[in-house]
């Protein structure tokens, strides 16, 4: 039967379709959207963008994965063909290599496509920020006396936010841990704090508060060298979600949900701030930030 001839070299395909089914499930590891754990949205400047973005670099991650498979298959298909033909048809096979060459071109030009869009999408999007972070002034000037640093960079690791009051100092920490389930199928959602460990419902954890403790020691030390006087830091972990009992935690370390963060921030105090070591803090913290943005601009990119 003639069209036997054309339908068993269809079994040469079954792997490179499992290989496309992968891709396709792998497409959600390209999924960068996150979501609040609290009711309120997340909602930042270029928010849209972000989301276009995301959808752009999905978009590459199946063109350039799924090109390869696609281009291949009339030529794999062909060559399936040889084992069940007596005589071969040269026009055959040039038409499979035709097939083969325009899917290479337009693969070729959607993942152009893609970097093009990409280019434009991050520019739009560092434009955003940029005009944003200014626009946060109105609302966070340089003289007023809160202020917050996202992802400042110590000698070794990174601190996740710094936020200066006229109270104080505070190294925030944010854990997010899934929540556990318990044998009936209801979640548990509380974590009891104790001074060197975190006791969620079905494991404990001590690296958290170690952490917590390592930004504020070395917090405290940097900024008594560079203002000349000791600076008040507390530490304050942030666990998202969770339900927290401090019954039993040490007092240098404040553990909470943060869903009512800034309120609680706001109502700490912990020790004398004058406005001149106040100024002083966020002066030389926005200096480091500026360094280290410079030497990371200065480094030859990979």
């Amino acid at each position: 039967m003639a069209w036997l001839e054309y339908l068993l070299p269809l079994i040469f395909l079954f792997p490179m379709a499992a290989m496309g089914s992968i891709v396709l499930a792998l497409r959600s590891l390209h999924d960068a959207r996150v979501h609040s754990p609290f009711k309120a949205p997340l909602h930042e400047p270029g928010q849209a963008l972000r989301k276009r973005l995301d959808q752009a670099f999905s978009s590459l991650f199946l063109n350039g994965a799924l090109g390869p498979i696609v281009s291949l298959a009339p030529l794999v298909y062909g060559m399936g063909r040889m084992l069940f033909v007596e005589r071969q048809d040269w026009v055959e096979w040039a038409l499979y290599g035709l097939l083969s060459t325009l899917l290479v071109l337009m693969f070729s030009l959607l993942l152009v496509r893609d970097y093009q869009r990409i280019r434009r999408l991050k520019l739009g999007l560092a434009c955003e920020l940029a005009v944003g972070q200014e626009l946060e002034r109105l609302i966070r000037p340089e003289a007023h006396p809160y202020y917050v640093f996202h992802d400042v960079p110590t000698d070794s690791f990174t601190i996740d936010h710094v936020v200066v009051t006229p109270h104080g100092v505070f190294v925030v920490e944010t854990r997010a841990r899934t929540l556990a389930i318990g044998s009936d199928g209801n979640e548990l959602n509380t974590v009891a704090v104790e001074r060197e460990r975190l006791r969620f419902p079905h494991w404990q954890e001590r690296r958290p508060l170690h952490k917590t403790r390592q930004g504020v020691s070395w917090l405290s030390q940097w900024l008594e060298r560079r203002c000349g006087v000791p600076v008040p830091v507390r530490g304050v972990l942030a666990l998202p979600g969770w339900k927290i009992d401090n019954s039993e935690a040490a007092p240098d370390i404040l553990v909470v949900s943060g869903d009512i963060l800034a309120k609680q921030l706001t109502e700490l105090a912990h020790g004398p701030l004058n406005d001149a070591i106040h100024d002083k803090v966020i002066n030389v913290l926005l200096e480091r930030a500026r360094l280290m943005e410079l030497k990371h601009l200065s480094q030859p990119s990979v």
